[in-house]
């Protein structure tokens, strides 16, 4: 089955849910992830996408995300501000530049953002880009056409809205807003002429079918793009006691994103450092793309020891960091 698979999506097709169902629940694990890194290796080479993230404006949040340590419902001990302070920002900014990270986002909690506060943040892109060479990104709630022009305009490349979860099981982890709302911010950055970034979280409870299902929809959206975050539950949060996934499960997970992703960078985000020295495996399972540094209120793998470890698994970083600018 796994080369049948590989011989369609070699042939230029895609893969089906019934194929996909199958391969998930049936394949060997090791032949699995051998699979998505031979198909990584052969549509992507040796690329590695780096990324980071900056905490723009923390906690807060009116939605009700029963994962996130930002809402405003749940007593969580989590740094509270309006706008982070720009020389903070700008020295996170120089730091992700010197190690060659090829792309920055701005990260706001809440629903969405006021012009006017979008205007705060324009005047922080515009300070990094006069002192650094990296991309730009957003991260920002939900968007208007009106609020996506304004970002156009300040030299965000791409915009990012994570589905979360797939939309048959998205009631079960907010009420406050909607998948469809989601998908229809990230048609908004699309049609502004932004590039979009989608994933999600695992781990919440959802099934094996459920992430595969969010895999699917990610490819009907044409997401090339998809960070996967590993659920870290915090105290406090409805999913607190929520049994974390043990390694298996996400490499499972990552190769089939990858099969059924092909062309998409695979990124992986936040909980992969409850894994330790294990974490490195799920870029051999068809990952090809990181957060790296701090995510929002946890905290990351060290920048140098993930360029350390990249290496050791044969990614060109130094081909991946080259042309920034020019690249998109």
């Amino acid at each position: 089955m796994i080369e049948r698979c590989l011989e369609i999506i070699h042939q230029g097709g895609e893969i089906n849910f019934e194929q996909a169902s199958v391969l998930a629940e049936k394949a060997d694990l090791a032949e699995l992830c051998h699979a998505a890194v031979e198909l990584t290796r052969k549509i992507h080479g040796k690329h590695f996408d780096l990324c980071s993230i900056i905490n723009a404006r923390s906690g807060k949040c009116s939605e009700d995300c029963r994962y996130c340590a930002q809402s405003s419902r749940y007593n969580t001990d989590i740094d509270r501000y309006e706008q982070i302070d720009e020389d903070t920002a700008l020295a996170q900014a120089r730091e992700n530049d010197a190690y060659g990270i090829k792309r920055l986002s701005l990260v706001t909690a809440g629903r969405s953002l006021k012009p006017e506060q979008i205007e705060g943040m324009g005047k922080m892109y515009k300070a990094m880009e006069e002192e650094t060479d990296l991309l730009f990104c957003a991260s920002m709630g939900f968007l208007t056409p009106e609020t996506a022009a304004q970002l156009v305009a300040f030299g965000v490349r791409r915009y990012h809205c994570n589905l979360e979860t797939c939309r048959e099981f998205f009631p079960s982890i907010c009420s406050t807003h909607t998948w469809e709302e989601k998908v229809q911010t990230l048609q908004i950055a699309r049609t502004a002429g932004m590039d979009i970034c989608s994933g999600g979280i695992i781990g919440m409870g959802e099934t094996l079918i459920q992430r595969l299902q969010l895999a699917f929809e990610l490819r009907q959206l044409k997401v090339l793009s998809i960070p996967i975050n590993i659920l870290t539950p915090i105290d406090s949060t409805p999913l607190a006691a929520m049994k974390p996934l043990p390694l298996e499960d996400v490499l499972r997970c990552v190769a089939m994103f990858r099969l059924i992703n092909p062309q998409a960078i695979i990124r992986i985000a936040g909980g992969r450092g409850r894994f330790g020295e294990n974490q490195y495996k799920m870029f051999s399972a068809g990952a090809n793309g990181a957060i790296v540094g701090d995510y929002l209120t946890t905290a990351g793998s060290g920048v140098q020891r993930d360029l350390e470890e990249l290496e050791k698994l044969d990614f060109d970083l130094i081909a991946s960091r080259q042309g920034r600018r020019n690249d998109s």
